[in-house]
């Protein structure tokens, strides 16, 4: 037993990042690469935290990051309120984008969900059940980006 666990260690990837899933995984990833500033954005506000958040650009790359044992690329959301910018991870699929790495202390964010629409980002903020906040049924925040010219 102990050999076969040698054998199986020794023949797989040494980082998730390397294993051949990502080569699709970065194919997937191309039509959200890139830096997209939020055209139409909802301001959101919840009444137990007190906070308002209103996401200004959302910044995708392709450098790969080790996540507990799986791969994701970096990214960056830029707020203007509150004045912020967080460092997350995300990962491509065909249909959807989904950005992760909202810390705790920011709220009950599960990350974003955002998919393409032609040229556009459109995206919301998915919140986490776990964290205990009650969020009214209906309550998103939803936003609508385009290509950033820089």
């Amino acid at each position: 037993m102990g050999l076969l666990a040698l054998v199986l260690t020794a023949c797989s990837p040494s980082s998730p990042c390397t294993a051949s899933a990502m080569h699709l995984q970065a194919r997937y990833a191309q039509r959200y690469v890139g830096r997209w500033k939020v055209a139409h954005g909802d301001t959101l506000t919840l009444p137990q935290l007190g906070d308002r958040f209103k996401l200004s650009d959302v910044l995708l790359d392709t450098t790969r990051l080790v996540v507990g044992r799986t791969c994701r690329f970096r990214g960056t959301l830029v707020f203007t309120v509150p004045r912020d910018t967080l460092a997350v991870t995300w990962i491509g699929f065909p249909e959807q984008a989904l950005i992760y790495g909202w810390p705790a202390e920011l709220g009950p964010f599960a990350g974003i969900g955002a998919v393409r629409v032609g040229d556009s980002l459109a995206g919301e903020i998915l919140f986490d059940e776990r964290l205990n906040v009650k969020v009214r049924p209906g309550v998103t925040a939803r936003f609508t980006a385009g290509r950033a010219r820089d």
